[in-house]
């Protein structure tokens, strides 16, 4: 199983040790940029969701490109 947290960087290194200690853990820090990627990621993914469920209307990738 994967767990995400997000901890106040005061209290980061504590954690890291603690969970460091537990030989059936493994933990690793990400970058802010790549928690953001994966939040943009994870939207993403839930609105193609929502279109596929009817809840949401999508645009012709045209007119996104139209836009650029």
């Amino acid at each position: 199983m994967k767990v995400l947290l997000d901890i106040k960087d005061s209290k980061a290194d504590f954690v890291m040790e603690l969970l460091g200690n537990f030989s059936f853990v493994k933990a690793k820090t990400i970058s802010d940029e790549k928690f953001l990627l994966m939040e943009e990621i994870k939207e993403a993914v839930e609105n193609l969701k929502l279109v596929r469920e009817g809840k949401l209307t999508a645009r012709p990738a045209k007119d996104l490109l139209d836009e650029l």
